[in-house]
Parts: C-alpha cells; structure tokens; sequence
C-alpha cells in the first residue's frame, strides 16, 4: 500500500491520533504508530505529531504504507449477531428519541446491555445493526444500565456522537434520575448517601458492599416521593457518581432493599401474599445532558415498565406527584 492522505471527518474531531488510527487502521499496533511517530512518517497538517495529539476537522493525516511484517493482530472486532424479525421490532419500538446523532432506547427489563457470562450473543450490544438505518456507521454504547433495571439507554450514532456522550458521562455534565419501589420506608424522606463501595471477593457474581476504607466514594440523593403506609415506598434517587450497583447497594444500606433485589434485600426485598412481581423494580426515569452537536440540553423521560407500572397501580402512586425529573434536587446542585 502506497502513502495516503486522508482528511479528518467531522465525526472524527477532538479525538487522539492515536485513537483515530485504531479507530481507521485496526491492523496497525501501538508500537508501529510509535514508530511512525518518532521518524515522522506520520504528520498532521504537514508538521510531525504526537499520539496523544487531538485532531482537528478538515486536517490531513499522512499515512505510510503498512507493510505486512509490520501489521501487528488485527483486534477482536465488536460482536455482532443476527437479529430476528421479532427482536428488531421490539429495539426500535423502544426508541424515546432520535436524531442524527443519538437515539434514546427505554430499554426493558431483563435484556442485558452487554454481554458476560453465559449470555453468548444475546444482548444489545451484538443487535445494534437493527438500529443502524440510514447512517454509515451502527450505533454505539455509551453507559450501561443493569439486565433487570429498566428505562433510558442513549447510544451514540457516530463516532464523534459516542465519543462526547461517554465524555458527559464521565464527567457530571450528564444526570440521571431513577426511581425505585422499596420496602419499607426510609427513616429520612431525604437525604444524601455517602458510603464508598468495593466489589466483594469471591465467585457467587458480582456484588458490592459499603467499604470506607478501601472501597471508592460513591454519593446518592435520595427522596421519598410517596409511601404505602410502611409497606414500601417510592424513591427518587440521583446518583452523583458511577458506581457498580450502586443504587441497588445505598438503598439496602438505608434499611429498605429495592423490591425484588434479592442479592441486596434476599428475603427482605420481597413482599409475599400481595401479587406484585418479584421482578427488580428499579427505573432509570430520565436523562439530561448536553447534545453532542448542538451542546443545547437535552432530557429524555422513560415511561414505566409494564411490571413497575402495575405495582404503582397496587400501591396507589400516583406518577404525576413526582414532579418533573431533577427539580427536586435543584438546591443541592
């Protein structure tokens, strides 16, 4: 392959060049960019770069040719798997919002964002050609929610697209609002969490327990919007950091496991003799962060899964007393 130059995409702004390679030239390993790098082979606008460097649109990169004892692997490419009729449906049924750079699913309970042990290809992550449509490239993800919480997933429709959303993500551009059915009521209608979080040892799946001294700062907002007596009650909660569980953890540590977590509440979590499912009831209910284009706010509501749904209607909350999502905690911003 003879020298090219190719011109940055928009897609492709504010990226590493390192990043870029792997991104366009999957073959070539970090120790040949390097190489490249050091001898100048590689050059951005015309000047020697760095692998760090971050491009800019309309910039042309010099790419040497690749001889083939040079390649380092190809890496594993992402999973992909064949979607059926039925399950394509239900993905794009479950769109919130779209436009040319993001789409909003409600995702459902029990379907797992990515895959792990035993889930072989069915998960969301190996069926996101269903959700590709007209744009060059299929979605990607962006965060995760757990297989058994329900409720607003975004995916970036572009590389640049997954690139800012994961950015906002990471940082505390974006915010999430969840809500959670759980039994009992807490002692306090609101509060702040505060208790770090450290995976627990062992093979019985993943699991996180409270640790201050070697677990990392995990911080939750919690209210109770609505309560059935003592029976249960209903959370709105924000999470100001991204732990594993972590929502799942804090309200078991607050005395009152999310209904149906049996790894956190085991036997507490349920409530027998009523009808109402066993099934996790926790709901991410809204997003809001910026547009990855535009940089205007976006926010994106959920509606509740039928089987958190029915259990409002046992309990008699009402979802309009909640108010719209992060007002209530607008003091503590």
């Amino acid at each position: 392959m003879s020298v090219q130059m190719i011109t940055v995409s928009a897609d492709d702004a504010d990226i590493r060049l390192d990043r870029w390679f792997k991104r366009h030239f999957p073959e070539v390993g970090h120790g040949l960019l390097e190489k490249w790098l050091r001898t100048g082979q590689v050059r951005v606008a015309g000047k020697r770069a760095k692998s760090n460097q971050r491009l800019e649109a309309g910039q042309d990169i010099r790419v040497p040719p690749m001889p083939a004892a040079d390649v380092s692997a190809r890496p594993e490419q992402p999973k992909r798997a064949p979607v059926d009729d039925k399950t394509a449906k239900m993905l794009r049924d479950a769109i919130l919002y779209m436009d040319d750079d993001v789409i909003a699913l409600n995702k459902p309970a029990g379907l797992a964002v990515q895959g792990g042990t035993g889930m072989a290809d069915k998960h969301l992550d190996a069926w996101l050609d269903c959700l590709q449509f007209d744009k060059p490239e299929r979605p990607r993800l962006v965060h995760r929610l757990d297989k058994d919480t329900s409720g607003v997933l975004l995916l970036g429709r572009s590389a640049s697209a997954a690139s800012k959303l994961a950015a906002a993500f990471k940082s505390r551009a974006a915010r999430k609002c969840y809500w959670a059915l759980v039994v009992g009521v807490p002692k306090h209608r609101q509060g702040r969490i505060d208790a770090a979080l450290a995976k627990l040892p062992g093979r019985g799946g993943e699991k996180m327990a409270v640790d201050n001294d070697e677990g990392k700062r995990a911080v939750t907002w919690y209210r109770v919007v609505d309560n059935a007596l003592k029976r249960a009650a209903w959370l709105e909660m924000e999470p100001r950091t991204g732990r594993t569980h972590q929502l799942r953890a804090h309200c078991a540590l607050l005395g009152t496991p999310i209904l149906g977590d049996g790894k956190y509440g085991a036997a507490e979590a349920f409530i027998s003799g009523t009808g109402v499912s066993r099934k996790l009831h926790l709901h991410a209910r809204a997003v809001r962060l910026p547009h990855p284009r535009t940089g205007k706010e976006l926010t994106v509501v959920a509606p509740l899964s039928e089987h958190i749904a029915k259990s409002f209607e046992f309990f008699g909350f009402d979802e309009g007393t909640a108010g719209k999502p992060f007002q209530a905690f607008a003091e503590l911003e």
